[in-house]
């Protein structure tokens, strides 16, 4: 197990076209990271950079302790679940999973005069380290013992392959060749094939974008419930905003190689950065709307569409600390934020019906504005009054209103959040020992 730093990691192709831009980022032992974006913001190109895959143009990543900068991906000790699985179509299931492990190396174990293998007074394997000729331990540059090293044996890679098959449900599927395998059961074994080596980061790039919406979200519980029971650091690549809500403790939110945002689902739905990410986090998608903010009375008032919202004391205070001043602005409601009716009040805003989609408990109201900007509005079906249903159904006259505690603001020029209290910058540390590629 182990935790992961970005500090300032950038990649820029020979192009000179730049892919990621200033990525810095503590990833915590044993956390699910999830990085979310459109294609070519950058994700995929960070993961392959912690992999090794891609060469990192300036900055540090480390593992743990050690800088890798230099290292070879197989000295990294992380797995990587590939988009397309990856696997050998000659090789059964049991084959593909065992092979890193058949060519793969192990710590050997000290024994004693009998053969058992040495424990110390904790209870843990006592291994066996490489010393010089006058028989003293060797270290490495982190100070830690070298330990001889030997290769797995056949009845080590049967428990291994088969422990990885029972966690996943593929036991049954251990004889077959991939070909005879759904899409869902192959990504199981690319999945296994990692599991049995026991990395300290699992890497995942879009590990389910091949499978069909239903196995998709079968696939994502199952992934909750293996990181459940192998309980190790996952970094985790998708352009699916479902998935990032579902699976990760924290997201970062990417965009054309930079970093939007990085929080928790809870942190970036309730309180988005800027626009981009109001947008983008949600389904269906932010509505954003045209106003004003000026000062009065201590206080904020807020206008759109003729509708005035008088905001809060705490509110305000957000907004007095990020020092807003009057203008122009953009107001984002959510579409289940929105009230819908047939009935005019003071604060309504009249809108149109456009279309409807029937989602079953739930309609996705299309309305159109007295400027003809559309907007979309979540309604729940059941309960809801006769006239409303005809307006909605017959394409009538409607109003929409929302009250102060879900209404996000945003600078009309910068798209930024009015209200977003930015994170510390990440603590500079002393550098860690540079770990040399090995020979």
């Amino acid at each position: 197990m182990a935790e992961l730093k970005l500090r300032n990691v950038c990649k820029i192709y020979p192009n000179g076209a730049l892919a990621v831009d200033n990525f810095n980022m503590d990833i915590a032992d044993k956390e699910f990271i999830v990085f979310v974006g459109p294609s070519g913001c950058g994700k995929s190109t960070t993961l392959r950079m912690i992999a090794g895959l891609e060469e990192i143009s300036s900055g540090e990543c480390y593992i743990g302790t050690r800088l890798v900068n230099d290292l070879e991906p197989k000295e990294r000790d992380i797995a990587m679940v590939f988009q397309n699985y990856a696997l050998y179509p000659h090789m059964t299931v049991f084959k593909n999973m065992a092979f890193g492990l058949k060519i793969g190396k192990t710590k050997k174990e000290k024994r004693d005069e009998n053969g058992e293998i040495v424990k110390d007074e904790n209870g843990e394997i006592v291994y066996e380290v490489v010393t010089d000729r006058k028989g003293n331990p060797k270290f490495d540059k982190f100070g830690k013992p070298v330990y001889k090293m030997r290769k797995y044996t056949k009845q080590e890679i049967h428990d291994k392959v088969y422990e990885a098959a029972e966690i996943l449900g593929i036991t049954e599927f251990l004889d077959r060749k991939p070909k005879a395998m759904s899409g869902g059961q192959r990504q199981r074994v690319a999945i296994g094939r990692a599991i049995v080596r026991k990395p300290k980061v699992f890497l995942m790039d879009e590990p389910l974008s091949n499978l069909d919406a239903k196995l998709r979200n079968s696939m994502r519980s199952e992934i909750l419930l293996l990181r459940k029971r192998i309980n190790t650091t996952f970094i985790y690549v998708t352009h699916d905003q479902t998935e990032a809500m579902t699976l990760g403790d924290r997201i970062v939110i990417m965009r054309n190689g930079v970093i939007q945002q990085i929080g928790t689902p809870k942190q970036v739905f309730d309180d988005p950065a800027n626009l981009f990410v109001a947008g983008f986090i949600g389904s269906p998608q932010m509505n954003f709307l045209p106003g004003t903010i000026a000062e009065e009375n201590g206080t904020y008032v807020v206008s759109t569409y003729g509708s005035v919202t008088k905001l809060s004391a705490s509110y305000a205070e957000l907004l007095k600390n990020n020092a807003v001043s009057d203008g122009e602005i953009v107001v984002g409601v959510r579409p289940e934020h929105f009230s819908l009716t047939c009935k005019k009040s003071e604060n309504s805003i009249p809108a149109r019906v456009s279309v409807y989609e029937m989602m079953g408990s739930e309609y996705y109201v299309h309305c159109i504005l007295e400027d003809d900007r559309e907007v979309i509005v979540r309604t729940q079906v059941h309960g809801m009054d006769e006239k409303l249903q005809k307006a909605i159904e017959e394409s009538g006259e409607v109003h929409l209103s929302f009250v102060e505690s879900v209404m996000h603001l945003f600078n009309k020029e910068s798209e930024e959040s009015l209200s977003y209290q930015k994170p510390a910058p990440i603590k500079e540390e002393a550098p860690a020992v540079k770990a040399e590629p090995k020979e």
